[in-house]
């Protein structure tokens, strides 16, 4: 289903690729509203064929969805994903498009400096936690679960874990054994799109897909699976036994901890250990 977004008075047509877990956003209003031209699609059609000479990846990167026009027909039209979006906005040259290359500019050198420097990657992100309003004990065990996740992927890495797939199916399996939910369904309880599921967990929930994820580590290195496929039933173990913990803690307590809280109050997500 197709959205629309409004930026400087202007519509930018989008849809969301539940697959990707992506928004796509329509090129030709992007160009409309970053280059000021009167008739963006040609201003877009001569910017194509430049980026292309120019062996722009951008160009390979474009789909074709349907999307709707202001005389209420459905056309193919050019689109982009988040990353590519940002690239074309860098080949627009206009005042307009100037401080979202400053703004990737100072990214691009945070990311350096977080790479050479990884303790700077830390500070940042418990910044940006308390700029947003998260709790401070919230904070505390959301630092703790990068940890976590950190040594399960270096791990992973170990066994011969590389790709960014891959990784993606064995956390699916695991979130699924404790919490009975696969990732999507679980931001889809939660009503995420692009967002970080963990951003979006209760204190308790965290700590149980910590205690997942450091049982699947243990494990792992326990038993030194050599195939995707062991490592895959290693992490079902380690979400299983955390999954056990759950219902335990749901028994005892009288409530469900899967919850579709999310980070939209951020109390919220501070859920004390007592019967409500």
């Amino acid at each position: 289903m197709a959205n629309i977004k409004v930026f400087e008075n202007k519509q930018i047509r989008t849809q969301w690729n539940e697959m990707e877990e992506d928004w796509y956003f329509s090129v030709v209003d992007v160009c409309a509203v970053f280059s000021d031209s009167k008739t963006p699609r040609n201003y877009w059609s001569d910017l194509k064929r430049k980026l292309k000479k120019e062996g722009s990846e951008l160009h390979e990167n474009l789909v074709q969805l349907k999307m709707p026009s202001s005389d209420g027909k459905t056309y193919k039209t050019d689109m982009l994903n988040t990353k590519w979006l940002l690239r074309l906005v860098q080949s627009i040259p206009s005042p307009k498009a100037e401080p979202f290359k400053v703004w990737l500019a100072q990214v691009g050198s945070e990311r350096l400096d977080e790479i050479a420097d990884p303790q700077k990657a830390i500070d940042r992100a418990i910044a940006t936690y308390r700029e947003k309003g998260y709790p401070e004990e919230w904070i505390t065990q959301r630092m703790m679960t990068i940890k976590m996740r950190k040594e399960l992927t270096a791990e992973w890495q170990q066994r011969g874990i590389t790709q960014e797939k891959d990784y993606a199916i064995l956390t699916n399996e695991m979130t699924k054994a404790w919490s009975g939910l696969s990732v999507k369904e679980y931001k889809k309880l939660k009503g995420l799109k692009k967002e970080n599921l963990r951003d979006n967990m209760t204190n308790i929930e965290l700590v149980l897909n910590m205690l997942a994820e450091v049982t699947t580590t243990e494990l792992s290195q326990k038993e030194k699976p050599e195939t995707f496929n062991q490592n895959k039933e290693i992490a079902k173990r380690g979400g299983k036994f955390a999954g056990e913990t759950r219902q335990r803690y749901e028994k005892e307590l009288g409530r469900k901890i899967i919850s579709p809280t999310n980070a939209s109050n951020k109390k919220l997500l501070e859920v004390k250990n007592k019967k409500d």
